[in-house]
């Protein structure tokens, strides 16, 4: 039997829980490139049971980001339910730019491609497909530019989160965020209300 398919003992688990917490916590605040030994140590185990149980680095990213970056598809489906095709897509951008502008780790795995991390893989493309139908609903709706395309919304979701990054005031991309919408926004009017 393979080993992910055994149950894990109850040590084990607590084990692989508080590295991929402290995974989260370090990779959201530095990057994928952190140290492995940094996340052994925040979660308080050896870096060999770091090891034992993700075996390598894109195994590690893959099981700490494969649920966050699957909120893109609930934030895309929560955006294409709101009545109004030009609330949805506000909606979209502010709640993608809110986890964005706090986990460093998440826009870069939604602007890399991980080959070898299946599952985050396999979540973007639910969330692509959920924002191609996003985009073309408020376009059909005469709401969004003629000439914007879905990518323009992950662009302008990661230009956000680096002014995050960078301002010393966390939520300064928020008004950046506004101009952006303002640009997409096919009859020229004020584009959001948030």
């Amino acid at each position: 039997m393979p080993v992910e398919s055994r149950p894990l003992r109850r040590d084990a688990q607590r084990n692989r829980e508080l590295l991929l917490a402290a995974a989260r916590e370090v990779f959201g605040a530095k990057g994928l490139e952190a140290p492995l030994d940094e996340i052994a140590r925040r979660a308080g185990v050896a870096i060999g049971t770091l090891y034992n149980r993700f075996p390598t680095r894109a195994e590690l990213i893959d099981a700490t980001f494969a649920e966050p970056v699957g909120r893109w598809v609930t934030i895309g489906e929560e955006a294409l339910a709101e009545p109004d095709p030009w609330d949805g897509i506000v909606q979209y951008v502010v709640r993608s730019c809110e986890l964005h502008s706090i986990d460093r780790g998440l826009t870069q795995v939604c602007t890399e491609s991980y080959p070898d991390a299946p599952g985050i893989e396999a979540a973007k493309l639910r969330s692509w497909d959920v924002l191609v139908r996003l985009v073309a609903r408020a376009k059909d709706a005469g709401v969004l530019r003629a000439d914007a395309e879905p990518s323009d919304l992950p662009m302008a979701v990661v230009a956000a989160s680096r002014i995050a990054e960078l301002e010393s005031d966390p939520d300064r991309w928020r008004r950046h965020i506004r101009y952006v919408l303002d640009g997409l926004r096919a009859d020229k009017r004020r584009a959001t209300r948030r």
